[in-house]
């Protein structure tokens, strides 16, 4: 069995100066690097937006020209391939944005929760951006359910921790993410700013990693956790991780 490695972003594509038009940020063409194949196999699972056609189009797109095979899985109306075919020959997972609740929902439903960790074990790579990073942890604040952010925690638990993402641009990711490791309904958490992941080995936080040249000021991670009943906040800046 491989160790499990998960990359969990609030990035991995960036805006071209076309309309609508997008491709792979550093962060993802290094997990594309990390498969140690010369032409990866990328299946894309968008199960977060309803399989919505225009986000997986441009997904497509944007993978068009960066030397990899890429298939998807769709679960609308029905799965398109038997998640545990597609996803066992998958050199690389990724998972977009969305509905962090329906993609649990579906998931479970399907089977494909099962097939995330078979696949997980036989060397794939997992990893996505905002409902996409929440989902292999235990849970973190959400918008699945409206405007006002609550909390999910029946994520997958592949990760030990809660997430947060889009931590330095949606103001209420923060404030209710530290209250829920405080209230401990969240353990401790890992959070990312807004084109910055963080890449796992088994169960460790290994590496932050960044979209954008790491500066000072710039984006960066965080590790929330509950000490002595209050919550403490450590950021961690990008570049290699000794926890």
């Amino acid at each position: 069995m491989t160790p499990q490695r998960i990359l969990a972003t609030s990035g991995g594509f960036q805006a071209t100066d076309r309309w609508g038009v997008m491709r792979p940020a550093p962060m993802l063409l290094e997990a594309l690097r990390r498969t140690g194949k010369d032409r990866p196999k990328v299946t894309l699972l968008m199960t977060a937006s309803g399989d919505d056609t225009s986000y997986l189009t441009r997904s497509y797109a944007a993978l068009a020209d960066v030397g990899c095979d890429v298939d998807h899985l769709s679960l609308f109306t029905m799965p398109n391939r038997e998640p545990e075919v597609v996803l066992g020959r998958s050199d690389l997972v990724w998972v977009g944005g969305g509905s962090v609740a329906n993609l649990l929902a579906l998931w479970r439903l399907h089977g494909v929760d099962t097939a995330m960790q078979n696949a997980a074990d036989q060397g794939t790579i997992l990893a996505g951006v905002s409902a996409g990073s929440i989902c292999w942890h235990t849970g973190g604040p959400t918008d699945s359910f409206g405007p006002q952010l609550q909390a999910v925690t029946n994520g997958l638990a592949m990760l030990p921790y809660g997430n947060g993402v889009h931590y330095d641009s949606e103001t209420q990711r923060r404030p209710l993410l530290q209250q829920l490791v405080r209230d401990e309904i969240l353990p401790t958490s890992y959070a990312t700013d807004d084109r910055i992941g963080i890449w796992y080995e088994g169960e460790d936080a290994c590496e932050v990693m960044s979209d954008v040249e790491p500066s000072a000021d710039g984006p960066c991670a965080y590790r929330i956790e509950r000490v002595g009943g209050e919550v403490v906040e450590t950021k961690l800046p990008v570049g290699p991780l000794s926890l």
